[in-house]
Parts: C-alpha cells; sequence; structure tokens
C-alpha cells in the first residue's frame, strides 16, 4: 500500500491524500490480450495436431498391413474411411496380399 500526496486541481480545490493499493490502479491491458492470443494460439495448435493424427490411418495402403486378414479387418471396422484398399468394390481387401 502507497501514500498518495494531496494535490491541487486546476480550479484551485485542494484533493486530499489518501492510500492508494496496487489493484485500485488501471491496468494497461496488454497483459490480458497477450494472454487471450497465446491462449487461442495453443488450442489451435493443438487442434490441429488432433486432427492430422486421425487422417493419418485413412491414408493407408495395401502395403502397410502385414497380412490380407489384417487389411480385411481393418477395412470392415471402417469401410469410409480404408475405401482405397478395396480397388474394385467388391468387398474384399487387398486381395493381391498374399503374405
Amino acid at each position: 500500500m502507497k501514500y498518495r500526496r494531496g494535490y491541487y486541481k486546476k480550479d484551485g480545490t485542494y484533493v486530499q491524500g489518501h492510500f492508494v493499493t496496487k489493484s485500485l490502479k488501471k491496468s494497461k491491458g496488454r497483459k490480458t490480450k497477450k494472454g487471450c492470443f497465446g491462449f487461442a494460439m495453443l488450442m489451435l495448435i493443438i487442434l490441429i495436431a488432433i486432427s492430422c493424427e486421425n487422417d493419418s490411418d485413412c491414408d493407408s495402403n495395401c502395403s502397410d498391413f502385414s497380412s490380407q486378414t489384417a487389411a480385411q479387418s481393418a477395412f470392415e471396422s471402417n469401410r469410409s474411411c480404408y475405401s482405397n484398399l478395396d480397388r474394385d468394390n467388391d468387398g474384399i481387401a487387398c486381395e493381391n496380399n498374399n503374405n
């Protein structure tokens, strides 16, 4: 807490001195804006990381699977994501993968 001295206004009236705490001082506002911007950027980075993480599984092809049965089980779990595993649309994924 700090004591503020008394002073005279332009009209000649005297303002009595009083105690001033830090909470009564005006904040500049930059700290708040900077914090909000930093938080927004952090949330954007997290959302981008999550969206990229989910899309990477859908870009797989037949060579990513060790056998035809593994490719077929992945295809059956999510047909829209793994649609590129079934080229001729007969419901059998990676027919040429004989491992």
